[in-house]
Order: structure tokens, then sequence, then C-alpha cells
């Protein structure tokens, strides 16, 4: 299509009617990479900070559709990118990276959905993602670079280990520059022989409180794997967050319009809802409500379970439920093991109706 110049994309915005051509592909890391589009006719791009598109793919067996959040800015018209990465069992992203290639042409659909600031503007933004769940962030935050608007984003995202961090080197070269980026990473484990001076473990309430600690005056956008987002949202739901104020994009449903939003009808302690443990081992039955602890309902029993922190970082309280449901929000005091095997934190756990523990 020649040298691309304003004056060459000056005709009209792309419509999906027609392919797209690969002009680049730039590998993140062993399963991403960043695939960069152009229109054959020069038009150019336009779409909302955020929002996905959905490409066609021909892979053996017959052809697939896979929808990716856009990773580049409207503010850069001429050419759209989008990051995917490859997750165990991926069928169109595994294709993409082993043999889509610059010259190469694909049919894609959109731009569309509605995880966007545009849709709804604040003063002061929290990013919060996860692996490629980074890429809306990316969008929205090149945008208010490019436009030369004072952001004021606190930026949270978790990858892996350090050397997954996608976009690292670009995020700091913007937050180098303004003071309003303020870029947090956490990673679960580290790489060898390498030093980490960042945070390390899975993204808690503590961590949250000292990354933003004016995090109930922030618009929250978050984006990633769905046990990630429910995380998240069980975090500021214990937090006292005003939940009208979160939106999130799914992995697994990118949403196209305000009908098809999920109602995120999460499961959290009722105010005056009641409820009752029983403490199997000393044969006492406590009533209380769903908002009381295990800890402070055993406690106000007259019966001992040693405690630490009170806020589920230490594990001190760590008790086996026999029976019933809790809803616990911790910060990293229990494994996700002994979770499975019926372990509960007793100072930051809920009761659910009736619920059983050893104590």
């Amino acid at each position: 299509m020649g040298f691309p110049t304003l004056k060459t994309y000056g005709a009209t915005p792309w419509k999906d009617s027609e392919k797209l051509e690969c002009v680049m592909v730039v590998p993140e890391n062993a399963t991403t990479a960043t695939f960069t589009f152009r229109a054959p006719s020069g038009a150019w791009f336009d779409y909302l900070p955020g929002q996905f598109m959905t490409l066609e793919l021909p892979v053996p067996g017959g052809t697939v559709h896979r929808t990716y959040t856009i990773s580049s800015s409207p503010s850069r018209p001429l050419s759209i990118s989008l990051t995917v990465k490859a997750q165990a069992g991926s069928i169109g992203t595994r294709w993409m990276l082993d043999h889509l290639k610059p010259g190469m042409q694909i049919k894609a659909f959109g731009p569309a959905g509605i995880f966007s600031f545009a849709q709804h503007p604040a003063q002061k933004y929290l990013f919060i993602s996860a692996g490629s769940g980074i890429t809306p962030m990316m969008s929205m935050t090149t945008w208010l670079w490019d436009v030369g608007q004072e952001p004021d984003i606190a930026f949270v995202y978790a990858a892996r280990k350090p050397s997954e961090i996608l976009f690292r080197e670009r995020l700091e070269h913007m937050a180098n520059r303004v003071p309003g980026i303020a870029l947090h990473f956490v990673v679960e484990e580290l790489d060898p022989f390498r030093a980490w001076p960042g945070y390390r473990g899975r993204l808690n309430q503590i961590m949250l409180g000292l990354m933003a600690s004016d995090y109930l005056d922030r618009e929250v956008f978050c984006c990633g794997p769905e046990p990630f987002m429910q995380g998240v949202r069980d975090m500021l739901t214990a937090l006292g967050y005003d939940m009208n104020r979160y939106h999130q994009e799914s992995f697994q449903a990118p949403v196209h319009n305000e009908a098809e939003a999920p109602e995120l009808d999460d499961t959290v302690p009722e105010e005056g809802a009641k409820a009752e443990i029983i403490f199997s081992v000393s044969g006492i039955t406590a009533a209380c409500t769903e908002t009381d602890t295990v800890l402070g309902v055993a406690k106000a029993a007259g019966l001992n379970i040693p405690s630490g922190c009170t806020f589920g970082l230490c594990g001190t309280c760590k008790v086996k439920k026999t029976g019933g449901n809790v809803h616990m929000v911790h910060n990293g005091g229990i494994s996700d093991e002994d979770i499975e095997d019926g372990y509960i934190l007793a100072c930051c756990s809920h009761p659910m109706g009736p619920v059983t523990v050893e104590v």
C-alpha cells in the first residue's frame, strides 16, 4: 500500500467490510505477541479506548472467530494493534502466533464493546489487570498520554513473574514523564538471578491500600481471568467501595452493549441476615449475623481461637470448616490447598447461614 501519510489516510474510517493487512508482529514473550494491522484501502481507525475486535482465523479444521481487546489507542489512527496471549488449549491465538505474518490479510469485525472510560469519565482512575487483561488499560492510558491530558491513574498489574510484565518499558516511559501515572506491579514468582524490588504474591487488600490509598475516590476498571476479577470484586466490596463505579471486561465474553452486560450478583455478607456457627468440638451453637466473623462470634461465646493480625495475613486463626459456607476475603494467610481441604481463616470469614467449625 506504499508509504502511509496523513493524506493517504484522509479518506474514511475503516469499516469491517474489508480485510486488514498484518504489517508488523512484535513478540512480547514466549506466549504473547502484538499484531499491528492497516487497512489496504488506506482507511483510518476510529474506536473508543478499551474496545475489542473479532478476527476470522483460518485455522486447520475450519474457520474460527476470536475476540481480542485493542491494545493500541485511537489517538494513533493509522494502524490498529491487538496483543494476544496463548492459553492452554488455544486454537485461534496459537495459529496467530505460529502462522500470522506481515503481508497476510485477515477478515476483522468491529470495533465494539462498552468497556471504556469514555463511557464513565472521572477525574481519577484505578486500572487493575492481570495477564493480557492489560490491553484495554494500555489503550486508555496511551489515549490520555497522547491527547495531552494530565492523567491521574493508579495502574495495578499482576503477572506470573517480572519477565512476563507486558508493556513494562512503554508504561515506564510514560510514567517517568508525567506525575499522574503511578505504576504498581505484583508478581507471583521471581525470575532466576534477577532482583525484584516490587510486590510479590497475590494481589490483596493490603497491597491495594498501599498502591492507591485513595481507591474509594477512583473509578475502577478491571480486566483479567474471572478468578482474578472475582478476587478484586471481593476486595473492593469488603473495603466498602461503591461497586456502581466498578467496571470489568471478561476474557470469555466481551460485552457488545449495555443489554449484554451481566449482572455482577456476587455473594456478600448481608447486614442483619441471620446465621449461626456450630463449634463442634466445644458443643456450643451461637446465633449471629452474616456480617459477624467466625473469630468474633467465637470470642463472644467464650471460646479461644488463637489469632494475630485479624485481617487475613498471618494465618494464625486457621480452623477447619466441616459444614456450611463462609465468605472469606483474606490477604494471603491461607493457601489454595488449605481452602480446598476445608480450612478457613476465622478472622476474615463470615458465615453465610449455618456453619460448622472444629473449635
